[in-house]
């Protein structure tokens, strides 16, 4: 395939990829706010004291256990996953952009940026 074309089809990727990952957070936030609004529509609300969130809800697996089962905090908790885990797969398409025009510079920068991005995800997060 032609650089050029391989450049801009890469490039096309990459931009499809970013819009979807934002407006499928967007869609996934929004419904789970909407219908968290509605289930808590008559609940009283207490400002005076702050109830943290349980620390098994913030595990990966129970949000997506949540999402499934049709829970609003886990529908909202999935789509700002996908909104956090849409720039790391647009690093991830890039290395592989770089490595088929064979540009071992930028495959190794963008390598490194990839794994500070997962070490502050998967490591610094817990």
């Amino acid at each position: 395939m032609d650089p050029k074309r391989l450049d801009k089809t890469l490039e096309t990727v990459i931009g499809h990829t970013l819009r979807i990952g934002v407006i499928a957070a967007a869609v996934l936030v929004l419904a789970g706010g909407v219908y968290y609004l509605i289930e808590n529509a008559n609940t009283q609300v207490d400002y005076h004291t702050f109830h943290p969130a349980a620390k098994h809800s913030l595990d990966l697996s129970a949000i997506v256990q949540n999402a499934l089962a049709l829970n609003s905090l886990g529908i909202i908790q999935l789509g700002l996953l996908v909104l956090v885990a849409t720039p790391i797969v647009r690093v991830i398409l890039s290395v592989v952009a770089f490595a088929l025009e064979r540009d071992r510079l930028y495959v190794a920068v963008t390598v490194v940026v990839l794994a500070v991005l997962l070490y502050s995800f998967l490591v610094k997060g817990t």
